[in-house]
């Protein structure tokens, strides 16, 4: 699935990903990894991304933002939640119309998030209407 790290980053091993896991990443750090990835397809150096995989890449990154995101706001006393989802592999134009998943199926999982509970947590991503571990690829909940 695009943004999962065991897609994007298939060596648990890879600086890169330790890079995205690491609760210290800051945005600094998440545009310096972005700009990495934009130079190494560049020079089609592909030692540390994987060859053809922008749309998951900037999934990856969008998830990575999301926590980061989601650890600045935690001791917030304002009631702003930061989350992202996945919508499924939805029958549209971008999947040439092979997604299994309605328009209308597709967008259940993002009318969730929008209308998560003020206390449901930030920084957490999505899929299917559950909680989702981006590192191991598994559901939470």
């Amino acid at each position: 699935m695009a943004g999962t790290l065991s897609w994007s980053f298939p060596d648990v091993e890879n600086p890169i990903r330790k890079r995205l896991l690491d609760p210290a990443l800051t945005v600094e750090g998440l545009l310096d990894i972005y700009k990495e990835y934009i130079e190494a397809v560049k020079a089609d150096d592909y030692s540390l991304f994987k060859r053809d995989n922008a749309y998951c890449m900037s999934k990856c990154l969008l998830i990575a933002h999301t926590c980061i995101l989601g650890r600045q706001i935690a001791d917030s006393p304002k009631k702003v939640l930061i989350n992202c989802c996945c919508p499924g592999w939805v029958d549209t134009d971008m999947t040439s119309h092979k997604g299994p998943l309605t328009i209308d199926e597709g967008a259940v999982t993002p009318l969730m998030v929008c209308t998560l509970p003020s206390g449901a947590g930030s920084g957490i991503f999505y899929r299917e209407e559950k909680i989702f571990d981006w590192e191991n690829d598994k559901y939470l909940s």
